[in-house]
């Protein structure tokens, strides 16, 4: 049966089982974010929703997945325990909805950061002069200070996020706790002028491990959620990300080699 177009979406004849799961042990929308993640990624599963109100998951398969399988998803986390629902599978025709414009899909990272440069640069020509290392300086307190509040709105959300993709938080989870804290020192640092030789020193250190789970998993093609603005806005990983980490990485190379 060809596609039928109806507005903004195309609608297709698929065969798809849906089948609905309960899910205990989930106590936010981080902890949602983490199962979906964790079940999305099984071989066969195309869609997952969940309801934290009534700790129900839809899950669509397009072949049959057996519960033991989506169970051993879920095996590093024994708080989550997934057993299924008493609801028969069916056929359904699914909406496929056409993909977002790049522009759309990235606005919010990108007016973000068209306001802490627009910002930063007003300071520089209040001054009368522009001058680089102040100006780079004033960007970077601010760049941190404003992408350590959209972590801390919801630090577990970011936490469970974060665990996903970068290389220390998979071993050692408190650090996803901690990460949001040393951004926002590090704004603070720069924006008082503290030690600029540690300062830096430390932005580059975090930073580059930052960037290396960035990079495997856009390199891997893994579709997984950015959690560079926290848990507030559904930014898929991608390039932007790198050049994000690579720009802070970048500026305080820069101001290191002016201090040595």
């Amino acid at each position: 049966m060809p596609p039928v177009l109806r507005g903004s979406f195309v609608f297709q004849k698929e065969t798809i089982m849906t089948h609905t799961y309960n899910i205990t042990g989930m106590t936010c929308s981080g902890c949602v974010a983490k199962v979906t993640q964790l079940l999305s990624a099984v071989e066969g599963i195309t869609k997952v929703d969940i309801d934290l109100s009534t700790a129900q998951a839809i899950i669509q398969m397009d072949k049959h997945v057996a519960t033991a399988a989506l169970q051993q998803a879920l095996k590093d986390h024994p708080n989550y325990h997934l057993s299924e629902a008493v609801v028969p599978a069916k056929e359904t025709i699914i909406a496929v909805e056409e993909k977002k414009p790049w522009l759309k899909t990235y606005k919010p990272i990108l007016l973000i950061f068209g306001y802490i440069l627009l910002s930063t640069l007003l300071v520089e020509w209040n001054k009368g002069a522009f001058h680089w290392m102040p100006w780079m300086n004033n960007f970077m307190a601010a760049f941190f200070l404003v992408f350590s509040f959209f972590k801390l709105l919801n630090l577990r959300g970011f936490a469970d996020s974060y665990g996903m993709y970068d290389i220390v938080a998979k071993r050692l989870p408190a650090w996803g706790f901690i990460y949001p804290f040393v951004e926002l020192a590090l704004g603070f640092a720069f924006l008082t002028g503290f030690s600029p030789l540690i300062t830096n020193a430390v932005t580059l250190v975090v930073m580059t491990v930052s960037i290396i789970g960035v990079l495997q998993s856009v390199l891997n093609k893994r579709k997984i959620k950015c959690a560079c603005l926290g848990d507030v806005f559904n930014l898929p990983m991608s390039t932007i990300t790198i050049v994000e980490d690579a720009l802070m990485m970048g500026m305080s190379i820069v101001m290191l080699l002016t201090m040595l």
